[in-house]
């Protein structure tokens, strides 16, 4: 674990880091993402530069609610509504965009939703990929991104491999190789979901947090605001948070080794 308050860097809002932001939410139990999206929502246009749009899809059974818009997140009237609707979901994908490849557009807005086997598949990226080569299949691009290349290639590839869902090792360790052959194009961090279990994998910065009991106070780095988890979970509560840098400033995160496959089931990481 590192110690997140002496290893933060000291300029409001990061500015030494020039990338879009990632945040997911992996539960045991459905669970609302409000605290964690009041300072993640900031670093789109308060706390840091990323003004290029935003998007969060909660899986909730077999359904998908997907919000996007072009506006920053910290002034989007669809981020306010998010902030104040306590959507619960044990499975959660948000980004905050800084384009890099694609314009402006809702079609170039992540997270990026597509059907595999009979389910929803979320995808959030962020990273500079320079030659990604969609593998044929039925997922196509309707943006003009490297990311949601990236994201129809991998479920290309899967689909291309696998009937039907395949159990979560076997999963694990073709995502693993498709992410190793992305990172050889550039950087490549990303947070990808089906609603039963996460993948988190990174070659620069990403950072996770499980959380459990005994619960305590939580207090956000990019707003005033502080949360006491033990008056708002039960002892049996697990849930794992994960973003691009850590959202408190009073807890320790886990920094997401490079090149490192993390799966998360139930709230605990359990593959990586």
């Amino acid at each position: 674990m590192l110690n997140w308050n002496s290893c933060l860097l000291n300029e409001p809002g990061y500015s030494g880091v020039r990338m879009c932001q990632l945040l997911g939410m992996n539960c045991n139990t459905p669970t609302d993402i409000a605290f964690s999206f009041a300072g993640f929502r900031a670093r789109g246009g308060i706390t840091d530069e990323h003004s290029d749009g935003w998007g969060i899809g909660f899986f909730e059974g077999s359904g998908c609610r997907l919000f996007i818009d072009t506006k920053p997140s910290a002034h989007s009237p669809v981020a306010e509504l998010v902030q104040r609707y306590p959507i619960h979901s044990m499975n959660v994908v948000a980004h905050i965009r800084k384009a890099t490849q694609g314009k402006v557009a809702l079609q170039n807005t992540h997270p990026f939703m597509r059907e595999l086997w009979g389910r929803h598949w979320l995808f959030a990226h962020n990273g500079d990929l320079k030659h990604v080569v969609t593998h044929p299949g039925c997922h196509r691009p309707v943006g003009d991104t490297d990311s949601e290349r990236a994201f129809c290639l991998i479920l290309n590839t899967l689909q291309a491999r696998f009937d039907k869902l395949p159990p979560l090792p076997e999963l694990h360790a073709v995502l693993h190789d498709i992410s190793a052959t992305l990172a050889e194009e550039g950087t490549s961090n990303y947070l990808l979901s089906n609603g039963d279990c996460m993948f988190a994998y990174g070659t620069t910065q990403l950072s996770y947090i499980v959380r459990r009991a005994p619960f305590g106070p939580a207090h956000l780095i990019d707003q005033d605001v502080t949360v006491n988890f033990h008056e708002l979970t039960t002892p049996h509560d697990v849930v794992a948070v994960i973003a691009t840098l850590p959202l408190t400033d009073n807890e320790l995160w886990a920094a997401i080794k490079p090149h490192q496959l993390l799966a998360f089931q139930h709230g605990e990481a359990i593959v990586g």
